[in-house]
């Protein structure tokens, strides 16, 4: 079966974003809807046709540390030679890196079926996307023909190695060091010492080699490193160097985790024996500035699969209800009479449409990330790529945060919906829940999310995104009032935005004021599901035929305008009033 409604998909690409027309874009010129949607359905087909068959393989045979190698089951390297050879690695990336040339809004609908089918492995093509996008935006020729290319290709699969056992985080405190050592034809050459934790991907036999990203600082000539963020810079570590020789980088262990299992996630030594040798991508101290852009790509690729686990849940959620046979509707007292599904029950449907709720919305937001980030490079208009630029900048860490919270919540929800079978292994959402898990961690957690859109995003440009913002939610609320379905909703909508407004008044009043992140959380939240709710109302214009797949759009964001967003306001007061019983407990006393 597959784990996506593929009318769904198209119709978020095509109906509501239009991104067919990216086409007449020079970019994409190569394409067309035809293609665009040969694309969809063949990534429909192997994920349902490989990743899927490995869900459960992948969860129960975990990653084994053998000799000083990661092994997986062999049903991986399948799935992920198959991905390969279909030119999936290619997707988004322009030909004359030996990509396909689609959009990346397309090529990220395409990769949410391998997301919603097996999340695990779909990690090891997400991460490698993004390190050959990085090495292609700021290394040299050289540097993308050794490693970016590969990667483009599949051959190569790539990290990014940030967090250190001691500083998480906290990536001033990094203690990695890199010694200058001269410069060849990769670049300024180095010798990299220190130790990375939580490494997705960090060691495997999946692939001819595996392409490290390392932050770490640069040491002076008394072997000495500045203290903060201005010393790091980012290098090119790759396991098996350009000679065909090991570099000095060990696997010291794996972490064995709650979900997400199939993906290997190792600590790793770099510089054990006579140090691992790198090459600095970019200046002296940009490691920070350049890693990000690996970071923020990612983090809307880890709001994707949020999504797509969350999706996935509500779909055998839902086929599940309509299957399951359980007592009798409140007006029949005639035990001898045939029981309903469980579906028929209110509670059941209220979660099964707080579920679609969620789990649209969410996807709807991936996808409308990734566009802003298309129109951001490839628009013929100036002003139009600065300006979703800034609006993209703005809601990156709501495409990470807000999939990840409450797609979470929403596979805990189809666990409910299952009953007693939901949290047995015999049904596939105990484990979705658990795989979902990471996704509020990994990437940047919540709290450094609500951390960077209150102190960093909101007024950033003299507050430009956010004024891109309330512009857009304006003009769709406008052409809501015209849509009879609408109009009596859309005043929730408006309430909510009104409460956004109040509380971002009070964050500017506060200025620097640390005290502007005490509720920097409950404005996160409530800030996503004011977007969320706009995008569906979005949507909702965009479905507007006598089709029950319009029908159910409508039910979805008439159930998020009424029961969501007034929770919204509630967060928001809290922001409102400077609520300080958080800030106030003595830390001693917990």
């Amino acid at each position: 079966m597959d784990y996506l409604n593929q009318q769904d998909l198209q119709f978020l690409l095509f109906d509501w974003l239009e991104a067919d027309k990216l086409s007449k874009r020079s970019n994409f010129s190569d394409h067309d809807i035809d293609t665009m949607r040969s694309v969809l359905d063949l990534a429909a087909q192997m994920a349902r046709e490989t990743f899927a068959q490995n869900f459960k393989v992948s969860d129960e045979v975990e990653p084994q540390l053998v000799d000083g190698k990661v092994v997986l089951p062999e049903q991986t390297k399948q799935d992920l030679d198959a991905y390969r050879d279909a030119g999936f690695f290619a997707a988004g990336f322009e030909e004359q890196y030996g990509g396909m040339g689609l959009p990346f809004t397309v090529a990220l609908a395409a990769q949410a079926n391998f997301f919603a089918a097996n999340c695990a492995t779909t990690a090891y093509p997400m991460l490698t996307n993004g390190n050959a996008r990085l090495i292609i935006n700021f290394g040299n020729q050289k540097q993308i023909e050794t490693w970016a290319l590969p990667e483009v290709e599949g051959r190569y699969f790539g990290t990014m190695c940030l967090s250190e056992p001691a500083a998480g985080s906290s990536l001033g405190d990094i203690r990695t060091k890199a010694q200058h050592t001269g410069s060849d034809e990769y670049g300024e050459r180095y010798l990299l010492r220190g130790n990375k934790m939580w490494i997705s991907g960090g060691d495997h036999e999946l692939s001819d080699n595996i392409v490290h990203l390392v932050l770490a600082k640069v040491a002076d000539e008394n072997g000495d490193i500045t203290p903060g963020v201005k010393g790091i810079s980012i290098f090119v570590v790759p396991k098996i160097l350009p000679d065909g020789r090991h570099n000095d980088v060990a696997v010291a262990g794996l972490n064995h985790k709650m979900g997400y299992r199939g993906t290997s996630n190792c600590l790793l030594n770099f510089g054990e024996g006579n140090g691992a040798i790198g090459w600095r991508i970019g200046d002296l101290g940009q490691g920070l500035a350049i890693m990000f852009q690996m970071m923020n790509e990612a983090r809307i690729g880890v709001g994707m699969g949020a999504s797509c686990m969350a999706y996935r849940g509500y779909v055998q959620s839902s086929q599940y209800a309509k299957e399951r046979p359980q007592g009798r509707s409140l007006t029949n007292r005639d035990p001898a009479s045939p029981q309903i599904p469980i579906i028929e029950h209110v509670d059941v449907k209220r979660m099964l449409l707080q579920q679609k709720a969620y789990a649209e919305g969410a996807m709807a937001l991936s996808l409308f990330s990734a566009y802003l980030a298309d129109n951001s490079h490839s628009h013929p208009n100036k002003e139009t790529r600065q300006a979703d630029l800034e609006l993209l900048e703005l809601l990156t860490p709501v495409a990470k945060s807000w999939p990840s919270e409450f797609g979470l919540i929403a596979n805990d929800i189809a666990i409910q919906v299952h009953g007693g079978y939901g949290y047995t292994r015999e049904y596939d959402v105990e484990q979705l829940y658990r795989d979902n898990r990471l996704n509020p961690i990994h990437e940047g957690t919540f709290g450094i999310q609500a951390a960077d859109l209150v102190g960093r995003k909101l007024s950033q440009n003299q507050g430009a995104g956010y004024k891109q913002l309330l512009m857009r939610i304006s003009e769709t609320t406008e052409i809501a009032l015209t849509d009879p379905r609408l109009q009596g909703e859309i005043e929730h909508l408006t309430s909510a935005v009104n409460a956004m407004q109040q509380a971002v008044n009070a964050l500017a009043a506060m200025g620097s004021n640390p005290a502007a992140l005490d509720n920097a959380g409950a404005f996160l939240s409530a800030f996503g599901h004011v977007v969320v709710g706009w995008l569906w109302v979005s949507q909702t214009l965009n479905a507007n035929d006598d089709s029950d797949f319009s029908k159910a759009k409508f039910a979805a964001c008439r159930y998020f305008l009424r029961v969501e967003l007034p929770k919204a306001i509630t967060q928001f007061e809290l922001v409102q009033r400077l609520e300080s019983c958080v800030a106030d407990v003595d830390s001693s006393l917990l």
